[in-house]
């Protein structure tokens, strides 16, 4: 079920004259009006008390590095322990799914703003109407984290972090040995190449970052970000070192897909296989990707497994 969904099946449940609009007549907090923020402008509070973020990644990863108040979360099938239990530990309400947040618990909380991704776009006349709600569509994480700042006055914190992300990246850059990465995500129905470009997720952003070369098959064409290789496909996985993903939100690491992939032939046929480099990387780091602490984790497994072992 979507956001959507979920809202016009909880709404009519609720008693809507008992929440008080805000101020829809002149900005006495910030007016957002950039180009990566939908619904522009939107007038948000000064100084947010109350935060409700829509998603467990961007904005609740990010949110919590900025220090936002955050009282209400989706955490409910959370890959990324680490993350949902710094959730926890500020206090942050299960609002249960992503999917099918719990409305009862959100509208309960108050909040005087909702933050979220362009996905829950088609609730936002629902959402708008029990607090200002900011949506940032930003794809890159660098530029959704430098947004999200701006409008909650955290820029010099924002700058902070990014700066000892990327003076860890020059650090390392020098270190990356010669030679190429493969990465393959390994899902219960598919295989996932997210694809090295300016539009890449999180994660594949980092290794672009530090230099980790790529072949050219998960090298980008055009706006291409993903494929998805059938079982010959994959011999296209010609890099020195694999790294995979398996498990997260689907449950591919119990269900005997990982144990049928790894040991078919096809798969133990692939260079970095048969020379004994082939590793698998967390599903929470790689698959929930949500901020400098996640960047800083996928730069450990770069110095752990590919400049430590060359």
């Amino acid at each position: 079920m979507t956001i959507r969904a979920a809202l016009l099946a909880c709404w009519t449940a609720l008693v809507l004259a008992a929440i008080p609009a805000y101020a829809q007549g002149g900005c006495d907090g910030r007016l957002i009006d950039d180009a990566g923020v939908l619904h522009a402008p939107i007038c948000v509070p000064k100084d947010p008390a109350r935060i409700v973020v829509l998603d467990p990644t961007f904005s609740l990863g990010m949110g919590l590095e900025l220090g936002l108040p955050i009282v209400g979360a989706p955490l409910k099938l959370m890959s990324d322990r680490i993350l949902r239990d710094e959730a926890v530990r500020h206090g942050v309400v299960d609002l249960g799914s992503y999917f099918e947040p719990n409305i009862e618990r959100l509208v309960a909380l108050k909040p005087d703003l909702i933050i979220g991704v362009s996905m829950a776009d088609s609730a936002y006349p629902l959402l708008s109407q029990l607090a200002p709600t900011l949506l940032i569509s930003a794809g890159d994480w660098k530029t959704f984290l430098s947004q999200l700042a701006k409008a909650t006055g955290r820029e010099h914190r924002a700058g902070d972090l990014l700066a000892a992300y990327e003076a860890r990246v020059a650090k390392l850059k020098p270190l990356i040995p010669d030679q190429r990465v493969s990465v393959v995500r390994i899902t219960s129905w598919d295989f996932q190449v997210n694809l090295d470009g300016p539009n890449t997720y999180g994660p594949f952003l980092v290794l672009h970052d530090v230099g980790v070369r790529r072949t050219d098959y998960e090298t980008a064409q055009g706006d291409a970000t993903l494929k998805r290789p059938d079982w010959e496909e994959l011999a296209n996985l010609q890099g020195d070192v694999l790294l995979y993903i398996v498990g997260g939100a689907n449950n591919s690491d119990t269900n005997g897909r990982h144990e049928e992939v790894t040991g078919n032939p096809l798969w133990q046929m692939l260079p970095a296989v048969k020379a004994g480099r082939v590793y698998r990387v967390d599903a929470g780091t790689w698959m929930e990707f949500n901020g400098t602490t996640s960047a800083h984790r996928v730069l450990d497994d770069i110095e752990r497994l590919i400049i430590a072992k060359p």
